[in-house]
């Protein structure tokens, strides 16, 4: 991956940090530029796998009652 993020991926997170009135100076919103191409690259990669129709998703969690026998 590159050291600086495309320009697209800085646009989208300046407009995102204007839109959520979040004040970010341009290192902090490179910064964040750097991270989401990170995670866009990840899924990328999950994507690309070859899945059979048969494969089904994990479940959702759902943790155990507390105290064990309750059930709310």
């Amino acid at each position: 991956m590159p050291d600086s993020p495309p320009a697209a991926t800085l646009d989208f997170v300046r407009a995102s940090a204007r839109f959520l009135n979040l004040p970010l100076d341009d290192d902090r919103l490179a910064r964040v530029a750097v991270h989401l191409e990170r995670t866009r690259h990840m899924v990328a990669a999950l994507e690309a796998l070859p899945l059979d129709v048969d494969v089904e998703p994990a479940e959702v969690f759902k943790p155990a009652p507390f105290p064990p026998g309750s059930d709310s």
